[in-house]
């Protein structure tokens, strides 16, 4: 798997974002995005998931098969600021959603319901409705969504929101075991995540018009 970007830019309404970003990144690879709030990370991982259009230049993914031809975003999962699980519905209920939903990539395959449940330290408690976590509970679940369903990209814009040291260190033990077996990453954070093999891009903010990237 090969994730690279050339000289993407984004704008959000008239204001342009960022111009000129490109990374390149392998199996195992990870990109860590830093910056103030309002710099653009978020923006670039949503390009990247394919939920916003870039203002110029192009994505590439060329999967295990050298398919360059399969979107960023179907290969990703994608864990924004919002946890993406209905409160009213069991964590097992929403995780099973998201698995039957997502399903399998080829080359791997995600755990069962019970098991990444106690990956992310909570075992035995699937049977709650989601809303009745605490917020760090939450954050933990909405992680257990990406073990039921293979995805070889993992986009993460502030995944430690919410969580305390141990829950931390848990999450950078499951990131890392994501990049072992050849998983890409890429994650927007204020604090540091401990991931091996990271490159790291300090977002900016507002590029200005000036930039070119209209022409």
């Amino acid at each position: 798997m090969h994730l690279s970007a050339e000289n993407l830019a984004a704008r959000r309404g008239e204001d342009l974002i960022f111009a000129n970003v490109s990374f390149d990144l392998a199996d195992g690879g990870a990109l860590i995005l830093t910056g103030r709030n309002g710099s653009g990370k978020s923006t670039l991982l949503r390009v990247v998931a394919g939920l916003l259009r870039p203002e110029k230049g192009r994505l590439v993914l060329i999967d295990s098969k050298g398919d360059p031809d399969r979107l960023p975003g179907e290969a990703s999962h994608y864990l924004g600021h919002r946890n993406a699980m209905k409160s009213e519905l069991t964590v097992a209920e929403n995780l099973t959603f998201w698995k039957s939903f997502l399903g399998d990539i080829e080359g791997g395959a995600g755990l069962a319901i019970e098991e990444a449940v106690e990956a992310v330290g909570l075992a035995g408690i699937a049977h709650l409705p989601f809303g009745y976590l605490s917020a760090g509970q939450q954050r933990r679940m909405a992680f257990a969504k990406l073990l039921v369903a293979h995805r070889p990209i993992w986009i993460l814009d502030e995944p430690t929101a919410a969580l305390d040291a141990a829950a931390d260190r848990l999450l950078a033990d499951l990131i890392t075991a994501h990049q072992k077996s050849s998983g890409i990453v890429l994650a927007a954070t204020h604090q540091p995540l401990g991931l091996e093999n990271a490159q790291e891009m300090r977002m900016t903010g507002f590029a200005g018009v000036s930039e070119g990237v209209w022409g």
